[in-house]
């Protein structure tokens, strides 16, 4: 047993990095964790300081699903929906995020965590990233958000193949399939997912927050619906300070400070 948090935060200027910390669990998800997540999360989406989150695991694994061993507490709430009421407010919680996120995957990345990096903006993996949709190994379905993620990114024969027969997948697999944004070597992932989170970081927030919801939202609407979520968002960002500050830095050759405040756009 250790007594060290079950997850590390480290904030550098704009960028929260989020660290699942139990690697002699393999970062298996716990109570105590989703807690902690659900904490972290609240804080992003009710503040004004961070701008990116990168989410990964401690000691070269990503997350190897839910800890099973995990009782505690069972005797005070035996009814299992209750806890998965918890575990889909994170989930929901990560997807709704007003900013950008990361996943940067070593090692295994399985069930509740493969989804967990699955419901991140972008993925970074190394070559030794593997991936399992492990549910039906367990006796058990997709949860985490892995039956609505999983069709949208990969079809859903794809889908169905990776949740019915629980394969492990390699990187390379995952990234043939859209499942992974990028592939790093294990020694240059730390400096590639830093300087994307800082380019994340460094954009206008008030636009980025739009384009995530349109881009979260518009796989189920229809094109009309699509078109006047387009004009709702559009006049939001023409109403911040950042409009004039992209103008701005375009009319003086130099690259924009974007802030997110609220002003006057024309």
């Amino acid at each position: 047993m250790t007594d060290e948090p079950v997850l590390l935060t480290e904030q550098v200027g704009a960028v929260l990095t989020l660290t699942l910390n139990r690697p002699h669990r393999k970062n298996a998800l716990t109570r105590e964790l989703w807690a902690e997540l659900r904490a972290e999360f609240r804080r992003v989406a009710h503040g004004r300081d961070v701008r990116a989150v990168v989410l990964t695991g401690a000691d070269g694994t990503f997350c190897s699903g839910a800890d099973i061993s995990d009782t505690a507490g069972m005797d005070e709430f035996p009814d299992p929906s209750r806890e998965l009421r918890v575990i889909n407010e994170v989930v929901q919680q990560l997807h709704d995020l007003p900013v950008p996120t990361v996943a940067k995957v070593r090692g295994v990345a399985a069930g509740a965590g493969w989804n967990l990096a699955l419901g991140c903006d972008l993925v970074v993996a190394t070559p030794d990233a593997r991936f399992c949709q492990i549910f039906s190994r367990r006796a058990l379905s997709l949860d985490c958000g892995g039956s609505w993620l999983l069709p949208k990114l990969v079809g859903l024969q794809q889908a169905k193949r990776l949740a019915l027969l629980a394969d492990m997948i390699g990187a390379e697999e995952a990234h043939a399939l859209g499942l992974v944004t990028w592939i790093q070597p294990d020694e240059a992932v730390d400096k590639f997912v830093d300087e994307l989170a800082v380019r994340l970081a460094a954009g206008p927030p008030l636009a980025l927050t739009q384009t995530k919801a349109l881009l979260n939202d518009g796989t189920d609407r229809t094109m009309r619906e699509a078109l006047a979520n387009e004009a709702r968002a559009q006049t939001i960002n023409l109403s911040g300070a950042d409009v004039i500050e992209a103008f701005a830095a375009f009319a003086e050759k130099r690259e924009p400070v974007f802030t997110g405040a609220w002003g006057t756009g024309g």
